[in-house]
């Protein structure tokens, strides 16, 4: 045999993919019964790797709780190496924080069975964000292991993968994916056979050792395999045949010199499918991952950790809500290429996140409010950043006060009109009422139980209810609901007389001044610089709104609209589909539809703070794309309806498209102009942003389609585009300048409809990818899509702009009588992007982020602390600065008590 050859046995196990996670787990306990069985009596089969992910061990010792000590003791021997991930995720869709967290849950699942394996193990995400290096530096790892993405560029079996930080770790290259020794042969003879030709086909890329990953999907183990190594290790005395071995063993003797290097993200389809088209297949999921993920880490988080009263009783809620987080982080799970009951579970667990995020972030609101000095409407801003913004809220009195734009009025106290008379009721009617009391104090968003009188006369019972913005206890229901019912149970034929008490209240639209970053300032409406201005143009001739900063012009029998007098922006391309849930592909004869059959323009308001134009266009699209070489058959009348926003002072167009899907089979996008030509773009992506061109690598075997994904916002051609959760992109409309192709618009999915899980015989991608399996909740028919982005000409900060867009200023009602003065700033940071913020172990985790190529300061005035590592290790205490290089990231802890040191406190999510 030429080459040395390492065997490491392994499993690679989907949570839930082509069936439902119950159906996969009942399959992992028979796999890691038979694993445990055979490691406890066979000696030889000394090692076994656990796919990389904590959440293995966690779902199957839910199930086999009793197995818990003898995985312990065989991961404290070295033969099982666990982790260091929870879940083996996608890179591109999740946050960037997301990453992070599932890093740290891994490890602290990992520690309580004896330690983590140190490598950063990716054997199957579809391509490799650039920062993955850096963050797997920070954790203290040297060692990635890779498959997807790697370009052409790479021919070697490893190879130096640097960070834009210039961080780096040593990359092990799987060219022929993590299953090239799945079911090995089981006598010696066909065994060697199969290393001979293993190392026939990889021998162009071996540095080193042939490593054989033996095992597959869903794979048991094979018990005989230790016993065949070591008999043919046996054979050969010289040590040059094959050994079993676990990764972490073979990484350690893998050489390291003379190691072609790659600088930034792996999203090649050169070698292996990439599977781009996962970034828009069930785009409802990925805007609701996105939704989950803003409310965790922008308000609940946050919220807690710098006015909550009890950050510490909050932390178990939020740790439950981060694991389904990270459970749903999984490729298969947030990537939507799964049968539907998954998808449903996906769901749920977002749905149950959200529901604890919002709950968490109330609470702390709560705690802001009652801990102000003087009572009334505060304005909260959640961004590192000094920030001024419109905001809603309800004032009392006659009159709205100055520089504010009515909105619409609230609606009175349990759904009653305001100066609504006097009511008469009966016990029972009475009754009735309380019962539907909430429990709290809150009737309405914005109106709470004040008070509660109750006077007894001879007709019978006057209930009088005073009724305010001010938040207040639930006692001051509890208590007067006891009083009248034992009143009710004396008088039990008494007539009740009901009166709410309702002061005069406005729904207004506000301009607030800057509020300091992570800090509040009273509600003090200000006269816009810059006011918007909406107008129907005569004779039909469309609606303008203008601000001075930017100008909208919508076209009445289009339906798009201009922006600076550059049009064309908003037009709707719909066209077939023959894709899958990994990739589209379009039929031979497609028939797109991009323009509207009749057009209708509102306008909603008209400033001075902010317009809004409303657009319904009406289409018929095709009912689907039918075979491989027809046209899409068929029709469905659909209406589109678009709400453009202008608001006073911002030179950016905020737009929300929504429609009920009827179609099968298809792909909707909207395209926008590019005001100059463009030869690539610039996306956010995890912890900073990402440049690319006009095309993308790729084989016959997966077209390399430039479908790009966005995390937040993309640039091209002095436009910049911030979407929630629409996460894939195009440079289109291609054309040549001085011999260079350049790109003339953008385009973003909206929607993308496919009915199979895979398919075979595709145009961009003629093999399966997965099971054929028909799969009915991709095609999203019947459901509402509802979209929402901003689109900018002006040269801003594309992260404040993202802020500003998808993190608006907040406001709460100070209760007054508490100690915290009217404005102020809980935590003061400078220089650098700020992707967390919580309390753990007695202070403040700051996670911070430079996505600039120049070098930055952080400065936290009036702040000491230790630059820890994401394992939460101590490196170096600083004093209210620190330098951060370019591309860097940096995790910072606060302690309460300037001489605490930290401990691990950032090794749980």
């Amino acid at each position: 045999m030429a080459l040395r050859v390492a065997v490491v046995p392994h499993t690679h196990w989907d949570r839930e993919w082509y069936e439902p996670f119950e159906g996969f787990r009942h399959r992992l306990v028979a796999a890691l019964d038979q694993l445990l069985a055979t490691m406890s009596t066979d000696p030889s089969f000394r090692c076994f790797l656990m796919d990389g992910q904590m959440a293995m061990v966690d779902d199957y010792l839910e199930v086999r709780p009793e197995m818990a000590e003898r995985i312990r003791a065989l991961a404290g021997a070295g033969r099982l190496s666990l982790g260091p991930w929870y879940v083996l995720a996608d890179e591109f869709l999740p946050s960037p924080e997301t990453h992070v967290r599932n890093l740290q849950l891994g490890l602290a699942r990992a520690a309580a069975f004896g330690g983590a394996m140190a490598v950063g193990y990716l054997p199957d995400m579809f391509g490799h964000v650039a920062q993955m290096p850096q963050l797997l530096r920070l954790a203290g790892f040297e060692h990635a292991v890779v498959w997807r993405g790697v370009p052409r560029a790479i021919e070697a079996s490893a190879f130096w993968w640097e960070a834009p930080d210039g961080s780096r770790v040593r990359a092990e290259y799987l060219p022929l994916g993590y299953a090239n020794g799945a079911a090995l042969p089981e006598d010696p003879e066909g065994l060697r056979r199969r290393f001979e030709t293993l190392a026939e086909q990889q021998a162009p890329f071996v540095r080193g050792e042939l490593l054989v990953m033996a095992g597959n999907d869903h794979q048991p183990p094979q018990p005989a395999l230790g016993r065949l190594l070591a008999d043919l290790a046996a054979e050969d005395p010289e040590g040059r045949g094959a050994r079993l071995v676990s990764l972490p063993e073979y990484l350690q003797q893998a050489p390291v010199e003379d190691l072609p290097s790659w600088r930034g993200e792996l999203r090649s389809g050169a070698r292996a499918n990439v599977l781009m088209g996962v970034l828009s297949t069930r785009v409802d999921l990925k805007q609701r991952a996105a939704e989950v993920a803003r409310e965790l880490e922008r308000r609940a988080e946050p919220l807690q950790a710098l006015f909550g009263r009890r950050p510490e009783a909050a932390a178990g809620e939020l740790a439950l809500a981060w694991r389904q987080v990270v459970r749903n982080a999984a490729h298969d799970s947030i990537c939507a290429c799964s049968v539907d009951p998954v998808t449903d579970a996906v769901l749920q667990r977002y749905a149950e996140a959200l529901t604890v995020a919002r709950g968490v972030a109330q609470d702390a609101l709560a705690d802001l409010a009652s801990s102000l000095a003087e009572p009334g409407p505060t304005v909260v801003n959640l961004a590192a950043r000094d920030r001024a913004g419109l905001v809603e809220a309800t004032v009392v009195g006659e009159n709205p006060p100055p520089h504010t734009q009515v909105l619409a009025e609230p609606a009175g106290a349990l759904g009653l009109p305001r100066g609504l008379g006097e009511l008469r009721l009966d016990a029972g009617s009475v009754r009735t009422l309380l019962a539907m009391l909430p429990d709290t104090a809150q009737l309405t968003e914005d109106s709470w139980v004040q008070e509660v009188n109750v006077e007894e006369d001879e007709e019978g019972l006057a209930v009088t209810v005073a009724v305010g913005p001010e938040e207040r206890p639930a006692s001051a229901v509890a208590g007067a609901r006891a009083d009248l019912l034992a009143r009710l149970q004396r008088r039990p034929d008494a007539t009740v007389r009901l009166r709410l008490d309702q002061p005069p209240t406005h729904r207004v639209l506000a301009r607030v001044g800057p509020v300091p970053g992570f800090g509040w300032a009273p509600f003090a409406p200000e006269a816009p610089t810059d006011p918007v201005r909406a107008e129907a143009l005569p004779d039909g001739g469309g609606i303008r709104l203008a601000n001075g900063l930017l100008e909208v012009l919508v076209d009445p029998s289009e339906g798009t609209f201009a922006l600076d007098g550059l049009a064309g922006f908003g037009r709707l391309v719909d066209g077939g589909d023959l894709g899958d849930s990994y990739n589209y592909s379009p039929p031979a004869q497609d028939r797109l539809v991009d323009r509207p059959e009749r057009v209708e323009l509102a306008l909603e308001e008209d400033g001075p703070l902010r317009a809004r134009a409303r657009v319904i266009a009406h289409y018929t699209w095709p009912e689907r794309a039918e075979g491989t070489s027809q046209a899409r058959v068929g029709a469905y009348p659909v209406r589109v309806t678009s709400v453009l926003e202008l608001r006073a002072d911002e030179p950016w167009l905020r737009v929300r498209t929504s429609f009920e899907n009827p179609a099968r089979d298809h792909r909707l996008r909207v395209h926008f102009p590019l005001p100059e030509p463009a030869g690539g773009s610039v996306a956010e992506c995890a912890f900073g942003t990402v440049a690319r061109g006009l095309s993308a690598e790729g084989r016959p075997e997966e077209l390399g389609l430039p479908t790009f994904p966005s995390r937040r916002f993309v640039q091209a051609g002095g436009l910049t585009v911030v979407h929630d959760g629409l996460h894939e992109y195009e440079l289109v409309d291609l054309a040549e300048e001085d011999g260079q192709p350049v790109a003339k618009g953008l385009a973003l999915t909206l929607l993308r409809a496919t009915g199979m899980l895979s398919r075979v015989g595709m145009a961009t991608r003629p093999l399966p990818a997965g099971p054929l399996t028909p799969v009915e909740g991709l095609q999203m028919v019947g459901r509402t899509v509802e979209a929402h982005y901003a689109l900018c000409l002006a040269p801003l900060d594309p992260y404040d702009l993202a802020d500003d867009v998808l993190v608006p200023l907040e406001v709460v009602t100070g209760l007054g009588g508490g100690t915290r003065p009217a404005r102020g700033q809980a935590l003061a940071v400078h220089g650098a992007e700020v992707s967390a913020l919580r309390r753990v172990h007695g202070g403040l985790e700051l996670r911070v982020f430079n996505p600039r190529p120049t070098p930055t300061e952080v400065r936290l005035p009036g702040r000491r602390g230790w630059l820890v590592d994401l394992r939460g290790r101590p490196l170096e205490p600083f004093t209210e600065d620190l330098p951060l290089r370019a591309f860097g990231i940096a995790t910072l802890w606060l302690p309460d008590d300037p001489a605490s040191v930290p401990a691990g406190a950032g090794t749980s999510a």
